[in-house]
């Protein structure tokens, strides 16, 4: 199971592949079916940007950038495969899988199918789909192996000190 992290991505991709092909072989665009209530629904939509809908049409960019971020996340994974850092690599498997599966929409369409909407009162949240929830819950993931790092090293850092500390005091002449 060393790199379980692929495992991930092509799951996310999978999951991915198939609800998209299911949401736009199946309805029409803007079509909603309602999960739970006006809460919850599957809605037929198109997005020519990034998240949010930002920076549409720019199709060349966004394959470079993900070619880019995609090798970037494989070197990266690689060069950390044995540093248990579970957190870590969870989160690269899950931006992968996420970022090749919007990266085929663009890629093929020039677009992204995304299909799960949620309204908050008056509210309606960006309608996304399976790898944006992917490269979000994986930046997460990341994110928090950033902080555990990070405290970890203050912690050794501050042992270190002591350490240190307690060896000069044993070492000064009475």
């Amino acid at each position: 199971m060393r790199f379980y992290y692929y495992w991930i991505a092509v799951i996310v991709f999978a999951i991915d592949y198939i609800t998209k092909k299911i949401v736009a072989t199946q309805m029409n665009l803007y079509d909603q079916i309602s999960v739970i209530g006006n809460f919850f629904l599957i809605t037929s939509h198109r997005n020519r940007g990034a998240a949010f809908s930002i920076l549409q049409d720019q199709r060349f960019f966004f394959i470079v950038i993900t070619i880019l971020i995609v090798a970037g996340i494989i070197w990266y994974a690689h060069a950390n495969r044995n540093s248990g850092k579970g957190w870590l690599l969870t989160g690269l498997g899950l931006v992968l899988g996420g970022a090749l599966g919007n990266f085929l929409d663009r890629a093929l369409y020039g677009e992204v199918v995304d299909f799960l909407m949620f309204n908050f009162g008056s509210y309606t949240f960006p309608i996304f789909n399976v790898a944006d929830s992917g490269i979000c819950v994986g930046v997460a993931l990341i994110l928090i192996d950033t902080l555990i790092s990070a405290k970890n090293e203050k912690s050794d850092k501050a042992s270190q000190g002591e350490d240190k500390e307690s060896n000069e005091h044993e070492q000064q002449p009475v």
